[in-house]
C-alpha cells in the first residue's frame, strides 16, 4: 500500500509495475511489433492537442458521469480486455473486474483471458466481452451464449488480428506461458522474489475460456491454436452472423481508417474502439487519437467512438471527447497498476486517472462531459 500511496500518477505505476516484473514479463507488457513506433506515436499524438482553459464558467464540482453503451458510468474511461492478466498478478482478470466495478466504469474481459466469462462478471458493472472470429463457429457462438447468461452488455470483435503482429522483444526473449525460469533469465527472476512467490503459489495460466480447444503444450501449442484457429479471412458477413446472435450493441476494435468506420455505421454496428492494438500489431500506424476527429466528421453523431491507446492522464480523455470521441479505453495503464498490486494498484491508476479527468474538466470550465464538446477547449 506504501507503494500504491506514493503512485501520483500512471507513471509511477508503471515504475513500480517495473520494479516487480522480470524482464520477459516486463517486454511482453511493454513491448510492440517491429520498432514499436505505433506505441510512441500513440501517447505523443495527445500533445498536438492543446487545450484552451475557460475560466469564469461556474464550473466548481465538475461531473464526470456518463451513458455509455446504454450504461450509465462513472467516468467516460473503460479498462481495455488484455489477454493472460495471471502474468502480471496472480490476481488475475477478477481483479481488475473487481475494481472497475467498485469505480463503475467498464471492464473487457478478452477472449484469451486467465479468468472465466462468469467468474469475471461482476455482478452490478457495467461489462464488455472481446471476441475473436474463430474458424470453429460453434466455439463463437458457444462464447456468445455464456456471455448472455453472465450478464454481459456489450459484444466488442477484435478485427485487426487475421495474424499475429511480429513483436521482437517476445521472440528474442523466447517469451513463454507460463514462464521458464531458465539460466539465462535465473538472475532477473531471482531478483523479484515477489512475482516469483505469486508464482509459486499459482502456477495456472489457462486460458479458461478456450481452454477445452487448446492443447496442452504451454506457449507454443497456443500461438499454433491461435494461428490455425483465429479466421484471417473475417469479414462484413461475420458481423452479419453476430448481429442475428447478440441483442446487445456490437463494437468493432482495431478500427482507423475512415471508409471502414462508415461502412461500420452503415452496417448499424453501434459503435467502435479506435486501436492499433497497443502499437502490438501493425506498426507506425496512424494514432487513434488523431483518427477521432475525421471518422467523427464522416460518421455523424450516432455512432460511439472509444479511444484506446496512449491514453496516460485523464487530461487525455478531455482532449479525446473535445476530438469528438465518446469515451477512453486503456490497457497498459491498469496493468501496470495489475502488477503493483493487484485489485489496489488497479483501483489507484482508476481513481488517478478520474481525479485527473475531473480537475482538467475543472479547469477547462466544463461542468460535465457534455459540456466538454459544447466548449472550444482546442487549439
Amino acid at each position: 500500500m506504501n507503494r500504491l500511496d506514493r503512485a501520483y500518477a500512471v507513471a509511477d505505476l508503471r515504475k513500480a509495475a517495473h520494479a516487480r516484473l522480470p524482464r520477459p514479463v516486463w517486454d511482453y507488457l511493454e513491448g510492440g511489433a517491429d520498432g514499436e513506433v505505433s506505441i510512441v506515436r500513440n501517447a505523443a499524438a495527445f500533445d498536438a492537442y492543446p487545450l484552451v482553459p475557460r475560466v469564469l464558467a461556474g464550473a466548481a464540482r465538475p461531473d464526470a458521469s456518463t451513458s455509455l453503451f446504454g450504461q450509465r458510468v462513472a467516468a467516460p474511461l473503460m479498462l481495455s480486455p488484455t489477454g493472460m492478466s495471471r502474468l502480471f498478478h496472480p490476481g488475475k482478470e477478477i481483479a481488475a473486474a473487481r475494481a472497475a466495478a467498485r469505480a463503475g466504469v467498464f471492464y473487457g474481459l478478452s477472449t484469451f483471458g486467465t479468468t472465466s466469462i462468469e467468474d469475471a462478471s461482476v455482478p452490478g458493472a457495467p461489462k464488455l466481452f472481446q471476441l475473436y472470429m474463430f474458424r470453429d463457429r460453434g466455439l463463437t457462438a458457444e462464447l456468445l451464449a455464456r456471455c448472455k447468461a453472465a450478464g454481459y452488455h456489450v459484444l466488442c470483435l477484435t478485427v485487426d488480428t487475421t495474424t499475429p503482429g511480429n513483436r521482437l522483444r517476445d521472440k528474442r526473449h523466447g517469451f513463454t506461458v507460463p514462464p521458464r525460469l531458465g539460466l539465462r533469465s535465473a538472475l532477473d527472476f531471482a531478483l523479484r522474489p515477489g512475482w516469483v512467490a505469486g508464482l509459486l503459489r499459482d502456477r495456472d495460466f489457462r486460458l479458461v475460456n478456450v481452454g477445452s480447444r487448446v492443447p496442452a503444450g504451454g506457449t507454443e501449442a497456443f500461438l499454433a491454436y491461435a494461428n490455425r484457429e483465429i479466421d484471417p479471412a473475417i469479414s462484413w458477413r461475420d458481423v452479419e452472423w453476430l448481429q442475428t446472435l447478440w441483442d446487445g450493441p456490437i463494437v468493432l476494435k482495431g478500427v482507423l481508417a475512415i471508409d471502414d468506420a462508415v461502412e461500420a455505421a452503415k452496417r448499424g454496428v453501434n459503435g467502435l474502439i479506435l486501436s492499433n492494438h497497443g502499437g502490438r500489431q501493425l506498426d507506425n500506424t496512424v494514432a487513434p487519437v488523431d483518427a477521432v476527429r475525421p471518422i467523427r466528421q464522416a460518421v455523424g453523431s450516432d455512432l460511439t467512438l472509444v479511444v484506446d491507446g496512449g491514453v496516460r492522464r485523464g487530461g487525455d480523455i478531455v482532449r479525446a471527447l473535445a476530438l469528438g470521441a465518446d469515451a477512453c479505453s486503456i490497457g497498459r495503464p491498469y496493468l501496470y497498476g495489475l502488477a503493483a498490486g493487484g485489485e489496489a494498484g488497479v483501483a489507484r491508476c482508476i481513481d488517478l486517472l478520474v481525479s485527473e479527468l475531473v480537475r482538467a474538466m475543472q479547469l477547462c470550465g466544463a461542468a460535465s462531459i457534455v459540456d466538454i464538446r459544447a466548449r472550444p477547449l482546442l487549439v
